[in-house]
C-alpha cells in the first residue's frame, strides 16, 4: 500500500534511507527539519510504500510551480521487483500532475545499477544533452 508521507513517518524512512547501499544523506536537508519543511512545501506529493505494518519505500516529491523532481526514492532491499517502487512513482505523478506540472526529474548516481535499470523500465528517458552542476550554498550541510 502507497500513501502519503507525513512527518510522522520520519524516523522510519530515515532508518529505510540508512539500509540503502550508497544513499547519499546529507546532514540539513535530510534532517527532521529538513524533510519537514520540505512536505510543508510540497504536501500531498511524497509517499511511503507500507507492507505488513513497515514502511519499505519511500519518495520525497516536489516542484518548484514548473517542473517536479522525484529525490531519494528507494526501496527497501528484500522488497523491490513486487511494482512497489512503479506503485510509489505513479502516486507522486499523479499528485505533480493535479499540480499542473507537465515534467518531472530526477537525479539516479551513474553507478547505481538498480536504479537507472528501474527507471529505463518503467519508461524514463535518460538525457545526453546536458550537464548537472551542484553550488554549495552551505557547506554545514554535509554528507
Amino acid at each position: 500500500m502507497v500513501r502519503e508521507m507525513t512527518i510522522a513517518d520520519y524516523d522510519e524512512v530515515f532508518s529505510l534511507w540508512k539500509t540503502i547501499k550508497r544513499f547519499v544523506i546529507n546532514s540539513k536537508d535530510d534532517s527532521r527539519e529538513g524533510v519537514e519543511a520540505f512536505l510543508k512545501r510540497n504536501p500531498g506529493i511524497s509517499v511511503v510504500a507500507v507492507l505488513d505494518g513497515r514502511i519499505v519505500g519511500s519518495i520525497l516529491g516536489g516542484h518548484d510551480g514548473r517542473r517536479g523532481c522525484l529525490y531519494h526514492v528507494c526501496v527497501s532491499e528484500g522488497c523491490r521487483m513486487m511494482g512497489i517502487g512503479k506503485d510509489m512513482v505513479v502516486f507522486c505523478m499523479e499528485a505533480l500532475k493535479r499540480e499542473g506540472i507537465n515534467k518531472v526529474s530526477l537525479i539516479a548516481f551513474t553507478k547505481n545499477d538498480i536504479g537507472n535499470a528501474f527507471w529505463n523500465r518503467i519508461g524514463w528517458t535518460k538525457r545526453e544533452d546536458l550537464n548537472y552542476y551542484d553550488f554549495v550554498l552551505n557547506e554545514e550541510n554535509s554528507v
